[in-house]
């Protein structure tokens, strides 16, 4: 039997709009996700070879590796090449990526200056082809691809890796966006599950609000002490627009948009995910199901009067409605 003060704490959650992963897999992964097209947001390359068939920017993709036989490919994909990243088509929370920052005579050196030979990255590629870091440890693709360089903004407020932007998206309407990034904790990788920062984003502007780190409230990033709300974040627009445009680019109704910003190509969609994370209501201080419910009354109105939206349309809907009110 359930004690009185837990009651409390449930009833106060869901008043908050606290979306958990009961009702999160019920009332929208199940209900909006089918599951035939689970393989465009599970698979990387699917995922990538849409957006680029689409015309959405996504890192350049230099070469895939299928086989042990086509690991012989590798000297030819990375020719003339000094930076890259190898990552497993179908891996899952960062596990198996390889970046290389830079070439050392005839070896690589990776961006946590790292020095490994031409046949350590073989050996990778080979682990990635097992299935070694894929979902349900199935066969693999190797996917190498253009090294994202992050805008100066970051560097402040980053620790190593990249900073990601997780955008939670619904029938095109995004409803709620985080900033993460990467600590020593979780390895130079925007995992929050490993120890990165999760920041909340302000869908109307852009602007960085609180923190959480290992779900706890945070105020500073931990390694570099510096603050991490208040930040503006370059080309916000060109990110919702990303976000709100990627409904059509796989089909699936309840998705995280995972984008990053790269100092030369502006704005990129990494990945996608059917099953994203509760963790980014943490860093809004806000609930995810009073926004959906938002969203669906918005969608039914809009079907009774036969009537549909564009990707502008959505953006602003959601960028009006889901604005953050200054505390």
């Amino acid at each position: 039997m359930l004690g009185f003060g837990l009651i409390k704490t449930w009833r106060e959650l869901s008043a908050k709009g606290i979306m958990g992963i009961n009702r999160r897999n019920a009332d929208y992964v199940l209900k909006y996700n089918k599951r035939s097209l689970y393989p465009v947001v599970d698979d990387k390359i699917l995922t990538k070879e849409r957006a680029i068939e689409a015309g959405i920017n996504v890192p350049e993709m230099y070469g895939i590796i299928s086989t042990e036989k086509e690991i012989s490919k590798l000297d030819s994909i990375l020719a003339g090449r000094t930076d890259f990243v190898i990552k497993p088509a179908m891996g899952a929370g960062g596990d198996g990526i390889l970046v290389v920052a830079d070439r050392f005579e005839d070896r690589y050196k990776t961006v946590s200056g790292k020095i490994i030979s031409h046949e350590e990255i073989e050996y990778q590629i080979s682990s990635i082809l097992t299935g070694l870091y894929s979902l349900g440890g199935s066969r693999d693709r190797a996917l190498i691809e253009y090294r994202v360089t992050p805008d100066p903004l970051f560097k402040s407020i980053s620790y190593e890796g990249v900073p990601d932007i997780r955008v939670i998206v619904l029938m095109g309407y995004p409803i709620m966006a985080m900033l993460r990034l990467p600590t020593r904790q979780s390895g130079g990788k925007a995992n929050l599950h490993q120890g990165a920062i999760g920041v909340g984003v302000d869908l109307a502007t852009g602007h960085t609000l609180q923190g959480t780190w290992l779900n706890n409230k945070i105020s500073k990033h931990p390694d570099t002490s510096n603050h991490v709300a208040g930040l503006q974040l370059p080309d916000w627009q060109g990110f919702m627009r990303l976000a709100a445009g990627s409904y059509e680019l796989c089909g699936l109704g309840y998705i995280g948009v995972d984008m990053v910003l790269d100092q030369e190509q502006g704005p990129l969609i990494l990945e996608l995910n059917a099953r994203p994370g509760l963790n980014i209501q943490i860093a809004n201080n806000a609930g995810l199901t009073l926004r959906a419910h938002a969203v669906e009354d918005h969608i039914a109105e809009l079907k009774r009067q036969g009537k549909t939206e564009t990707v502008e349309e959505r953006m602003h809907f959601s960028q009006t409605l889901f604005a953050s009110v200054p505390s």
